[in-house]
């Protein structure tokens, strides 16, 4: 039997398989609520009505439905996100301070996820008055 010769392919760190990549609108949603959630004096997010259901989630063992994204939507095209937020700030906190932090929070995780931000809009829908801010039926 004759030897056969192998051959070695090389690989070179620089080969890449072709493609796209696209994060999603929802993806960006539940990174932008993490982010927002960590500055003080957000207290919650979402909307009266997101709140109220919330809260009757909560009252039949489903308290982490749609808690991800609640209080936020966002956008993104070509590589850039608009991210929407709607707030509950803890009473005695300027919002103008917690909002901008709000929106160096979100901008700051968005971007490590290597998208581009181009909008944060914030609207202050309640503020928590002394606990957890529940709205009345």
């Amino acid at each position: 039997m004759a030897d056969e010769a192998t051959q070695e392919l090389a690989v070179t760190p620089d080969a890449v398989a072709g493609g796209t990549t696209h994060v999603s609108d929802e993806v960006v949603e539940k990174i932008a609520v993490v982010a927002a959630k960590s500055v003080p004096g957000v207290a919650e997010l979402g909307g009266d009505v997101a709140r109220f259901f919330n809260a009757v989630l909560d009252k039949v063992g489903l308290d982490q439905v749609g808690d991800a994204r609640r209080g936020c939507s966002a956008h993104v095209t070509n590589g850039a996100a608009v991210v929407n937020l709607v707030l509950v700030i803890e009473g005695g906190r300027p919002v103008p301070e917690v909002t901008e932090a709000v929106r160096s929070a979100v901008t700051a995780a968005v971007e490590a996820y290597g998208l581009r931000v181009d909008e944060i809009n914030i609207r202050v829908d309640d503020v928590a008055l002394g606990g957890p801010a529940v709205p009345s039926a």
